[in-house]
């Protein structure tokens, strides 16, 4: 595939906790002395907030950087960017950066929204004329114009996204590197900003570095994925493939939490013979096997949401509320086996949360991807097709049943009304 444009090989970093920076001698004097006379003193901790990171990004594609808060991900970042040092190991970038690691980032906030972008040209070694030629462009993005020659410490954080943003993604850098700062902006915005790292990407050729937990916009966006857990590379490769893994990451039906009436211990997926399975394939029933201990309160029952990996709840199983149905009114732990009938899905992994509800309150003990299950989708039309979810076709086959569109006869249209 070529020289990568990003190259980066054995990354380590490492931060001692309870320091910022070096270590002074008073510091080191006042650590010795309380040692000998005696007094406790905490010696300092290592923290490895990366350990053998390696991968490659080629230009061109757009890269997503995935994992919980404290994962490393912004570590990474500011080491790509040059705002840290690596303990050990390599990055190598073959091209001019532009980062958007938090709002006001590369910004003089005494300058005005017009200056910054000229600074920030000549940071990115643009001519003046470069910058000029682009400038009207970066304002009209931004929709700034009348705040432009306003000194930029008195922009909201919205306000300084949005020219970070337009400035970075239109003074042509090689490499675009982005992260979660741009949740800051509006939704429309947003929307706006996941356009602009498509098309630069897609027509102009620029490699970005994308980190969201906004998993919709990583599978939107990117077409790889790095999956960060604790500092290290946990998987790496075709984003649908990597938000699965990273989705499935909490060993759902473990739960820790508890409700006031009636607490989820337990969820598994079971087939007809009640043996606990990982995957639906065939067939549209799913048997959801849940231990619930409950008080014996009597209004309390189960509800489940089929979801997709993004969280978006798809369909709603309610016995309660479609046919009144309750928990037992006497204290104990019970086991429940819940059959519910699938519509024909897209081939891929869903989760399913569980709850206890509180009729007529709300819900009592809510887990959210209780279990996540794949299914597939190989239907049987006059030749056999699957529907995945990656094809961005929807989740859900309509009429699966009926082959071909019924015939209508033809009509005239319609006349024009007389003059």
């Amino acid at each position: 595939m070529g020289t990568p444009i990003i190259e980066v090989r054995n990354l380590s970093k490492k931060y001692h906790l309870g320091t910022i920076g070096a270590t002074s001698l008073r510091e080191e004097f006042a650590r010795t002395w309380d040692r000998l006379r005696g007094l406790p003193h905490p010696d300092k901790q290592d923290f490895w907030a990366l350990r053998d990171v390696s991968f490659d990004v080629h230009p061109g594609e757009v890269l997503g950087v995935i994992g919980r808060n404290g994962a490393g991900k912004s570590t990474l970042l500011k080491i790509l960017s040059r705002i840290t040092e690596p303990t050990s190991g390599t990055a190598t970038l073959r091209g001019r950066v532009a980062s958007l690691l938090e709002v006001g980032t590369g910004f003089h906030p005494e300058l005005t929204g017009r200056e910054n972008v000229f600074l920030n040209g000549a940071i990115l070694g643009m001519t003046r004329a470069e910058v000029r030629r682009k400038f009207d462009e970066i304002v009209t993005f931004a929709e700034i114009e009348q705040f432009i020659d306003t000194p930029v410490k008195r922009y909201s954080s919205g306000m300084y996204v949005r020219l970070a943003f337009a400035v970075s993604a239109h003074l042509e850098p090689e490499i675009l590197i982005v992260d979660e700062v741009l949740a800051v902006g509006d939704a429309q915005f947003q929307r706006k900003c996941l356009g602009k790292m498509n098309e630069v990407s897609r027509t102009e050729g620029r490699t970005v570095l994308f980190v969201s937990h906004n998993l919709a916009a990583v599978k939107q966006l990117t077409t790889t994925c790095l999956y960060l857990l604790r500092g290290q590379v946990s998987a790496l490769g075709p984003t649908n493939g990597v938000l699965d893994r990273y989705a499935r990451a909490d060993e759902p039906g473990l739960l820790a939490s508890k409700g006031k009436h009636a607490t989820i211990v337990e969820t598994c997926l079971v087939d007809e013979h009640g043996l606990r399975i990982s995957s639906h394939h065939g067939g549209r029933t799913l048997l959801v096997e849940v231990l619930v201990e409950t008080d014996g309160h009597p209004q309390a029952s189960l509800e489940c949401y089929l979801t997709d990996l993004e969280g978006i709840r798809l369909a709603l199983y309610s016995p309660g509320h479609f046919s009144g149905w309750r928990l037992p009114a006497k204290a104990g732990r019970y086991r429940f086996r819940l059959p519910f009938a699938l519509p024909p899905l897209a081939t891929g992994s869903y989760g399913l949360d569980v709850a206890t509800m509180e009729h007529g309150i709300g819900h009592d003990h809510y887990v959210s991807n209780a279990l996540v299950f794949e299914t597939s989708s190989l239907l049987n039309f006059p030749a056999k097709w699957e529907l995945r979810k990656e094809y961005a076709a929807g989740y859900f086959i309509l009429d699966a049943d009926v082959p071909h569109p019924l015939p209508m006869p033809a009509t005239e249209p319609a006349s024009p009304p007389p003059a």
